[in-house]
């Protein structure tokens, strides 16, 4: 499988690392930690080193709870770092945004890929999809960040989950969007339970059988101190890059991650195993 960029394509019958960059004050693990331009750059710079494919910069929280900002704040947040990590590095970048406005700028100063958890909801979204002809990660949320983890109920998330993506999905390939540029998340935490995360966990293989490239992004998150116990968002490494690899190994092609070099390592295991098979 490969995934076709505007001024290159990434091979993806292995897995690959998306690096995570949030160039936020308030994001659930690293906020605040990378909001100077050269911080920013810094660290896009360890990830690419450590192994990452893609560098995934996003400028809004959307932790449980979190607050929405502006379009200004969001473009003054983002638009600097992807211009600067673009000209210097030029690695594969992704967008974490909603906002039309944001990736239309994002992309004039070098992003490749649009990764939306909002699934293109917001106004002017589907058109500029359309219009941009980039690749999208369409991403199952329930509810909103605000309040999405205030009691999730589903009679059956598998189902619901997989009739969402595939709505969605032929919502886009019916207005002409090239299907080949669609990428799938079910959205582990975005307005799910502990059970409810690992339910799809345990069934990824369901979705990821679907042909669309699959992103896996459960990095530190909440259902991984579910099974470890670790308060400390950044002590969740370990059972991170487990969860991680149980991804891999279910077919996700793009794992979304903070700890690259870890999930690296963890990935080249894997591959000498699957060599020996």
């Amino acid at each position: 499988m490969e995934l076709k960029l505007k001024d290159r394509s990434l091979d993806l019958n292995e897995p690959k690392i998306m690096g995570i960059l949030n160039v936020t004050p308030d994001s659930f693990s690293d906020g605040g930690h990378f909001q100077g331009l050269e911080q920013a750059l810094s660290h896009a710079k360890e990830m690419l080193e450590a192994g990452a494919s893609i560098i995934d910069i996003g400028g809004e929280s959307t932790r449980p709870g979190s607050k929405e900002i502006t379009v200004d704040e969001e473009l003054e947040r983002v638009i600097p770092v992807v211009e600067k990590i673009s000209q210097t590095l030029n690695p594969i970048i992704s967008i974490d945004t909603s906002s039309p406005e944001v990736i239309k700028e994002a992309v004039k100063v070098g992003a490749h890929i649009w990764n939306d958890i909002r699934s293109l909801s917001r106004p002017h979204a589907l058109e500029t999809a359309l219009e941009l002809n980039i690749p999208v990660c369409l991403m199952h949320m329930q509810g909103k960040p605000q309040t999405m983890q205030v009691n999730p109920h589903y009679s059956d998330v598998e189902a619901e989950v997989m009739d969402f993506l595939e709505q969605k999905t032929a919502l886009l390939v019916d207005k002409g969007f090239d299907p080949r540029h669609i990428l799938w998340d079910v959205g582990f935490g975005f307005g799910k339970s502990t059970d409810d995360n690992y339910r799809l966990l345990a069934h990824l293989e369901k979705f990821t059988a679907k042909g669309y490239p699959f992103v896996a992004a459960l990095s530190r998150k909440k259902m991984i101190y579910a099974a470890t116990g670790e308060e400390k968002a950044s002590d969740r490494v370990i059972g991170s890059v487990t969860a991680a690899l149980v991804c891999a190994q279910k077919g996700a092609q793009i794992l979304r991650v903070h700890d690259v070099l870890e999930t690296k390592k963890a990935l080249q295991v894997l591959k000498l195993i699957k060599d020996h098979n």
